[in-house]
């Protein structure tokens, strides 16, 4: 039996655009420096106080970036509706999930910095609540590169680390899963580049979901 345990953000849906007009609006309501596209993409993957306070140029989460993470948690379905923004998936996911998720060799799980609701919310969305059978957020562990969330996926589903692929797109999916003694495969479709991934661990990087068959076995 394996475990395949996919990042969601970046990794099964495009969620770029969404978090970063949450995060402009979040930071113009706090009188803060808006971030570029590029600073939101880079902390995409981080549990969100971590992920404001490196935005805003602190070396920790303190009690404005908890401030300011409740507002930003506040305002993102807001801006959901109000501007249409969407979490589609990427090219290739859907046939990759229908593909691997009737498999009776295989448990399929997600590791996210996204909160419950927000992981549920994305799931309810594109019906994948039945595929995915274990699933680790920012409000159930430490955030991401530590290994807990893969770990707990592990413990709850009786799968060894070595026998669990975490495939994702950011430099913290990839220490993630080498701090937790699993297979690290990155993807090149998100928000962290090639050279970046392999640099953080990364076993094999891939540029289609098709691509993963294969590793996946």
């Amino acid at each position: 039996m394996k475990l395949v345990l996919f990042d969601c953000d970046g990794t099964l849906v495009d969620s770029a655009e969404l978090i970063h007009e949450t995060m402009l609006r979040t930071f113009r309501h706090f009188g803060k420096a808006e971030p570029t596209l590029a600073q939101t993409k880079s902390i995409i993957g981080l549990t969100l106080d971590i992920a404001i306070a490196r935005i805003d140029g602190k070396p920790h989460a303190d009690e404005e970036a908890v401030e300011m993470m409740a507002y930003y948690k506040s305002l993102f379905s807001v801006v959901r509706q109000d501007l249409d923004f969407r979490e589609p998936l990427f090219d290739g996911i859907k046939d990759l999930i229908e593909t691997i998720g009737p498999r009776d060799d295989l448990l399929i799980g997600a590791v996210t910095g996204k909160s419950r609701r927000g992981l549920d919310m994305m799931m309810n969305t594109h019906g994948y609540a039945d595929h995915f059978v274990v699933s680790r957020t920012a409000d159930d562990c430490p955030s991401k590169p530590h290994p807990a969330m893969v770990t707990e996926c592990c413990d709850a589903t009786g799968v060894s680390p070595e026998d669990t692929l975490v495939i994702g797109d950011a430099i913290y999916d990839m220490q993630m899963a080498k701090a937790a003694g699993a297979t690290a495969i990155g993807v090149s479709w998100g928000y962290a580049s090639v050279g970046e991934l392999q640099k953080a661990g990364a076993d094999h990087i891939v540029h289609h979901p098709s691509e993963l068959l294969p590793l996946i076995g």
